[in-house]
């Protein structure tokens, strides 16, 4: 079994415990997430109950791409683009060459609970980024490496998988 569910924000990925968890929207018994989205982050993550494909998804070896859209802290340049287009150097090593691209915010996106603090003189722009790694909060390591630091994250896609229109909190079987 697989399934995509659309992580709010504050979401822990685990099951347990006295947080916000998984445990308080999925109601398949026995799935495990294949891969993780930090608390602070939104979007796809993938469930399920198989140990092999968890793996396939998860590990970096397998090269996956992960598709995220990304609300930074200021208008992002095409300096940075192509640095992130080349590789970030971080303290854990340089990332791999990722795809960055500006985009519009998108007109699907659901309002944030609680929403991203607002400044009238501070303006904020969107990327499109597709990584193949999955090191510890590294995409938010990337963007503020390069001067724009990351206000929203949501991912879109792993690999084939996508968010599709699946509604904040929801989840649906693949």
């Amino acid at each position: 079994m697989l399934y995509a569910f659309n992580k709010p924000f504050g979401v822990l990925c685990q099951f347990s415990g006295d947080a916000d968890t998984l445990a308080n929207y999925i109601k398949v018994k026995n799935v495990y997430p294949a891969g993780r989205l930090d608390k602070d982050s939104e979007g796809l993550l993938l469930l399920t109950d198989d140990g092999q494909l968890q793996h396939k998804i998860s590990h970096p070896k397998y090269d996956k791409k992960k598709t995220y859209i990304v609300q930074v802290d200021g208008e992002i340049d095409t300096s940075a683009l192509e640095q992130l287009r080349a590789g970030v150097q971080l303290k854990d090593g340089t990332t791999k060459p990722a795809k960055a691209l500006r985009i519009d915010q998108p007109d699907w996106l659901w309002d944030r609970n609680p929403p991203i603090r607002f400044r009238k003189n501070c303006p904020t722009s969107w990327i499109e980024l597709t990584i193949t790694e999955g090191k510890n909060r590294q995409v938010r390591r990337m963007t503020a490496q390069v001067g724009y630091p990351t206000l929203r994250l949501i991912r879109t896609q792993i690999g084939q998988w996508t968010l599709n229109n699946i509604k904040l909190g929801q989840y649906e079987r693949l």
